[in-house]
């Protein structure tokens, strides 16, 4: 039986590294988040949302997620509305993706907020990448080309390092590459004896 993995951490923690370095070991990595944006592109999901949010949001026959973003940001209701569509279709993915790599003795299922959508239940070990708030807050803001005050925003949106570490069973500190990269391969290491 495949087991599952997570992986998650705040924002600007360094979850895409870490997921990489997972890939360059030969694991297979679902990115939640890259597949929650494809299955928006996907006419019934879309047309669900258009139902709920309003043909506003879109641009053509494509969601514009901007707009849609700019909704349900500081909207939790509106957020919840929207999750109540994705999740489900992006629960389904994963199954199928996870029915596809049934070979392998475990796969790793990256996403920003394994512990906010409850999905860590379903996680056979579950591992939280950190680093210090101000590395977290200035690599966001130039890979995304914002001000630290939003940085601090979206921060704020998500469970703290602490809550994640907690329900962990295993942490990263990405701080440094080869530091990382070692963490990977001790985890890795412990990870085949489950």
């Amino acid at each position: 039986m495949t087991k599952i993995i997570g992986l998650t951490g705040g924002i600007g923690s360094g979850k895409s590294t870490v997921a990489a370095l997972f890939t360059e070991k030969g694991i297979p990595v679902y990115i939640a988040d890259d597949a929650a944006k494809a299955i928006l592109d996907q006419p019934d999901v879309t047309a669900q949302v258009v139902a709920v949010f309003g043909s506003g949001i879109t641009n053509g026959a494509v969601i514009d997620r901007r707009k849609l973003a700019a909704i349900v940001f500081d909207h939790p209701e509106k957020l919840a509305q929207l999750n109540a569509i994705v999740h489900p279709a992006v629960r389904r993915d994963f199954e199928n993706w996870v029915a596809k790599h049934r070979d392998k003795s475990f796969v790793v299922k990256e996403a920003a907020i394994l512990f906010e959508s409850g999905t860590d239940k379903d996680c056979d070990a579950v591992i939280t990448v950190v680093a210090p708030e101000e590395i977290r807050i200035g690599r966001v803001m130039m890979r995304d080309g914002v001000g630290r005050e939003e940085v601090l925003k979206r921060m704020q949106r998500q469970w703290t390092d602490a809550q994640k570490v907690a329900l962990s069973d295993y942490v990263i500190e990405n701080t440094d590459l080869q530091f990382t990269r070692r963490q990977v391969n001790e985890i890795l290491k412990k990870l085949q004896k489950i």
